[in-house]
């Protein structure tokens, strides 16, 4: 099968926008840096990169007859901020796992960003205590069941909707998306930065991409603090989506690059160059990016730069994933 086999349910405006980011290339000194923006694809909460996945599960969930969409993710996701936005469009219920994934001593933590647009949205939020991981869950299952028990049907969605087997094809999309709009733009990006934690994003634009035949690189830079679990899972995500769209060949272990450098020791604990990322990110550009996942990948993005390891004939493509509302749980990092 191709990918334009399988049914989509349109969630995004269109084409997310794709815009010059020239006081930080100018900044910087080095390569041409532009951004791809998943932060303002949609009109549903904010969007985000989970809303152009689900794109491609809510025609599973609609023909399995799903009277909810169970998720699970840390106590700000982003993932599951958009499932429940998804709910509401939908008009279905959403059943909501929020884990205590990240070390972070905000007392609003709970109260404020993804998870208060979620309750907002009329989702139900379960908050549990549990540490940071993306394997399957066991309060994810019990939610499951707790549904079924009631009389209703789920539709599970696992943490960023990636260990599912359609997860990685709205970015493979994705992948189709540039080439086109490289050709109006008349540019070429030879290198994509993408933030990976829970892999499909970064997997879904590498099958994409592998089946463009043009030299590019996609670097994914982790943001989980365990990059063997993030890498594996990027690479399995990454093989299944490939043969699921009928790539007709096998992935090459060079265009799998996960780089580490930039998580920190936590999932979701900002380091001094995430923070230096934001403000820079901010003060040149007016662009907002998160301490979790954004942050990250631009502090990478600009340290490959100034290293010369993104060279300075490169024209990049920084893919901004959404995550903005959770800043708000960070706010104490600001004051000044």
């Amino acid at each position: 099968m191709a990918l334009s086999d399988f049914p989509r349910h349109p969630l995004l405006f269109g084409p997310s926008p794709v815009h010059p980011l020239e006081r930080l290339t100018a900044h910087l000194g080095g390569a041409s840096i532009w951004a791809k923006r998943e932060d303002c694809n949609s009109g549903l909460a904010y969007g985000g990169n989970k809303t152009r996945k689900l794109e491609y599960l809510v025609p599973d969930a609609l023909a399995a007859g799903a009277t909810h969409l169970v998720s699970i993710g840390g106590v700000q996701s982003n993932h599951t901020r958009q499932v429940a936005a998804v709910a509401a469009k939908l008009g279905l219920k959403a059943r909501l796992v929020q884990e205590t994934w990240v070390d972070w001593p905000d007392s609003l933590n709970d109260r404020v960003g993804n998870i208060l647009l979620s309750r907002i949205m009329g989702a139900e939020v379960e908050l549990v205590e549990a540490g940071f991981g993306i394997g399957f869950k066991s309060s994810w299952e019990q939610a499951l069941e707790d549904v079924r028990s009631q009389g209703g049907v789920p539709y599970a969605i696992p943490a960023g909707a990636s260990d599912h087997p359609l997860g990685g094809l709205g970015f493979a999309g994705w992948a189709d998306e540039v080439a086109a709009q490289e050709q109006e733009l008349g540019v070429f990006f030879d290198t994509i930065v993408v933030c990976s934690v829970t892999g499909s994003t970064q997997a879904g634009m590498i099958a994409g991409f592998a089946g463009q035949d043009r030299p590019r690189r996609v670097l994914g830079i982790d943001a989980s603090a365990k990059l063997d679990e993030t890498r594996a899972q990027v690479a399995k995500i990454a093989h299944d989506t490939a043969a699921t769209i009928g790539l007709g060949r096998d992935l090459r272990d060079d265009e799998i690059v996960v780089l580490e450098g930039w998580a920190g020791d936590e999932y979701g604990v900002p380091v001094q160059s995430t923070l230096d990322a934001i403000r820079l990110t901010g003060s040149l550009e007016g662009v907002i990016l998160d301490p979790v996942y954004e942050g990250k990948s631009m502090a990478a993005l600009i340290d490959l730069v100034r290293s010369g390891e993104i060279g300075k004939d490169s024209t990049v493509l920084y893919a901004h994933l959404g995550g903005q509302p959770a800043l708000n749980a960070y706010s104490a990092l600001f004051r000044s």
